[in-house]
């Protein structure tokens, strides 16, 4: 059992944010530590210091967003850059593993702290990625979902042992347990007998809404840059197995070949080891010349890139939340999205919804969007008005409540409000 210590009630609340992102990881996850990075920098001074847990060395991606109460807490470690070499050793020894499973599970090392946040006086340490480490200072934990439960043939058996070990070990050490939504909440008590008192939701937020607008001609030039068409269906995902672009695929080859609707696609996020099927599937179905994945791109492409597309689509076998749906209704842009966990009620009405797995169903969406103008204008109004509700500013206010609740502070009026407010979805 690990021993906990309590804040002082009475001065600066020191809070350490765990933002070590691996690389290779930037997507969803760089997101939420952006968001909250905007979110509690921009709030009115009070007795709370959030310190950015970091690698060793410049953070450029983090330090922009930084100011106000914000401030970089750098570790002694620095991040593991694999070499080319080192990258496809990993990915065969995933493929083996895959094809000729153990019967025996490895053990799996937890990681414990290095020191620093304990060094460093922190009364508290929010997790907001999946990754965590063994510490005596009071934590909040994220697992985000519970994907290799319900999804297992896209894990490796050691994968799942070694998920279900440390999700398992961080939440029992965990004070909270915050989810992005109500459909995992009611997982995490299904699966790991969590109450709902100790997963609270705290709905997250489009990052793009606190990024500067492209400056003027900006737009055409990365238009220009990236031979982007005049529009076009976009859909921001890494290449993982469960952001399902082979249904995607499949559904614009059915359009073209069934319906003579040749409509573009272009996908961004980081290739991952599942791309080369990708690719063998473009091939087989001669969508080569309709079909762009750019890889990773950056905050500024990727506003580019809803600007310039004609709709979103996400096909998504599962999601905690999705901030491409977020992002879709944020740059007015009418979205389709799979009838998968969370996201029906995320969307709220503002998104053409089908079966995930259904490829006839998500052409007809598909079609549905980019055919009808009249029915792209509804939903984008739906949109606004549905993620105007979702802010930066609003879930930091809400995290700042429960770190105050967490370490026995008095309680304002607002805190108490936003904790008793029934969560957005």
């Amino acid at each position: 059992m690990i021993a906990c210590r309590l804040g002082s009630p009475v001065g600066t609340l020191n809070i350490a944010i765990d933002a070590r992102l691996d690389p290779g990881m930037a997507g969803g996850v760089e997101s939420v530590i952006l968001g909250l990075a905007h979110g509690l920098s921009r709030l009115e001074p009070g007795d709370e210091a959030y310190h950015f847990l970091t690698f060793a060395g410049p953070q450029p991606w983090l330090e922009p967003h930084l100011s106000g109460a914000c401030r970089l807490l750098q570790g002694s470690q620095a991040p593991k850059r694999p070499t080319a070499l080192k990258a496809f050793e990993r990915a065969l020894r995933h493929r083996i593993r895959a094809w000729f499973p153990s019967k025996e599970q490895a053990v799996v090392k937890v990681p414990r702290s290095d020191g620093t946040i304990e060094a460093a006086g922190m009364d508290l340490v929010h997790f907001p990625l999946q990754s965590a480490f063994i510490t005596a200072v009071p934590s909040l934990y994220h697992p985000h979902d519970l994907q290799h439960v319900h999804l297992p043939e896209l894990f490796t058996a050691g994968e799942i042992h070694r998920r279900d070990t440390l999700y398992r070990t961080f939440c029992g050490q965990a004070s909270l347990v915050p989810v992005a939504s109500e459909w995992v909440q009611r997982d995490l008590e299904a699966q790991f007998g969590l109450s709902p008192a100790k997963t609270p939701v705290v709905n997250l937020a489009p990052f793009n809404a606190a990024i500067a607008p492209l400056a003027p001609g900006r737009l055409e030039a990365l238009a220009s840059e990236l031979a982007l068409p005049d529009g076009f269906v976009f859909y921001a995902a890494q290449t993982w197995p469960h952001k399902n672009h082979l249904a995607l695929l499949e559904a614009l080859a059915l359009l073209r070949d069934r319906d003579g609707l040749r409509i573009p696609f272009v996908s961004s996020g980081r290739k991952g080891d599942h791309f080369p099927v990708l690719e063998r599937r473009i091939r087989d179905l001669r969508l080569g010349d309709q079909v762009r994945f750019l890889g990773f791109v950056d905050h500024e492409t990727l506003q580019a890139l809803y600007a310039r597309c004609r709709c979103v689509v996400i096909p998504s076998r599962f999601e905690a939340a999705s901030f491409p749906l977020w992002e879709a209704f944020q740059a007015r842009r009418a979205a389709a999205c799979a009838t998968t966990t969370s996201l029906p009620a995320q969307a709220a009405g503002a998104a053409l919804l089908f079966p995930a797995e259904d490829v006839p169903a998500l052409a007809e969406a598909i079609q549905r969007l980019w055919t009808d103008p009249g029915l792209r204008a509804d939903l984008v109004a739906r949109g606004a008005e549905n993620v105007a509700r979702f802010t930066w500013d609003r879930t930091a206010r809400l995290f700042r409540a429960h770190y105050r609740k967490l370490a026995g502070r008095v309680l304002s009026a607002e805190d108490q409000e936003l904790l008793a407010a029934p969560p957005l979805f």
